[in-house]
């Protein structure tokens, strides 16, 4: 991200940027900046964008081709191409000798560091991956978004924020901004203003269900379930993110057995250390075989519903009461 600053600053372009990684906000942060900076004011006629898996690449390099029209330069946008794990080759024998004038940004979830085209925009431009960032990054960046409001927070009330939100910068800025709303006229955002605010994603609730399971809460567990049903969450999505908990939660209690720590935990299974953490914490509860016994009663739940043989409210309710006994 500094490289990308600095050759804005000084007025220095590489001739192609790959903009990668899970964490979106940023990632369209910088794509905005780069098109500050590379776009004249007004200048659609050598501004062009480029998005999804059906992108013509033969159309995308004749215009690459084609020279500016009464400008410096012209700047192709590609966004969620997918051609960074396959089908770049094209591109990538384009970007080795590319027309001097045309200038590239693209844009993507996921790239293949093997590919070719990787590969070309390693040597041609700059590569910058966008992760998703740690509890402590979140907090100064939830401090300064409020600080520019006139509002100050503690570092206990944004990680109550993290807690509810997730580590998503771009569903933060979405609470944040209703907070500010709500706060309007006050210096200080506190806990009490999160609670009544906020609000809780899925995969908290799912955790906080998982919490309940362990502590043979069954009906705290079912409440929550039933909460999710009441926003109209399909029961085959609760379902499925419960299956992708266990699962992550059994990946997470094999790493601490072999020695790992919560940043490194964290960066294998992909998510922010301090939901690492939080992950370890849970994990510590459940035996390694009833955590691979839930996976599996969480795929015989999948094929019951789809099979007929039950439907798919009561799947899971008697996944809930069944799921972590032994």
């Amino acid at each position: 991200m500094k490289q990308i600053n600095d050759d804005i600053k000084q007025g220095k372009f590489r001739q192609v940027y790959l903009l990668y990684g899970e964490e979106r906000y940023l990632r369209r942060q910088y794509r905005e900046k780069l098109r500050k900076a590379l776009c004249e004011d007004n200048d659609t006629m050598n501004t062009h964008f480029y998005a999804g898996k059906d992108i013509s690449v033969g159309e995308v390099i004749d215009l690459a081709e084609t020279l500016p029209f009464f400008g410096d330069r012209r700047i192709i946008f590609v966004t969620d191409s997918g051609l960074f794990k396959s089908g770049g080759e094209k591109m990538a024998e384009y970007l080795s000798s590319p027309n001097e004038t045309t200038f590239f940004v693209f844009t993507e979830n996921d790239v293949d560091k093997r590919s070719k085209l990787y590969k070309a925009v390693q040597s041609k431009g700059y590569v910058c991956e966008f992760t998703m960032q740690d509890d402590k990054t979140l907090n100064r960046w939830i401090a300064g978004i409020l600080a520019r409001e006139g509002m100050r927070i503690t570092e206990a009330t944004a990680q109550l924020i993290l807690s509810k939100t997730g580590t998503d910068m771009e569903n933060i800025q979405m609470e944040l901004e209703k907070l500010i709303c709500y706060c309007m006229g006050r210096d200080v955002v506190t806990s009490e203003d999160v609670e009544a605010i906020c609000t809780t994603r899925i995969g908290n609730h799912i955790f906080d269900m998982i919490n309940a399971i362990a502590a043979g809460q069954q009906k705290q567990a079912l409440d929550l379930y039933y909460d999710l049903l009441a926003l109209k969450e399909p029961p085959m999505r609760i379902l499925f993110l419960l299956a992708r908990q266990c699962n992550m939660l059994l990946q997470t209690k094999e790493l601490k057995s072999r020695g790992f720590d919560n940043r490194t935990i964290g960066s294998k299974i992909g998510v922010a250390p301090f939901i690492a953490g939080k992950y370890v914490s849970q994990a510590a509860r459940f035996k390694s075989s009833a955590l691979r016994n839930a996976v599996v009663k969480c795929v015989e739940a999948e094929e019951a519903v789809k099979t007929g043989k039950i439907n798919d409210i009561m799947s899971v309710e008697i996944l809930i009461l069944s799921v972590f006994i032994e």
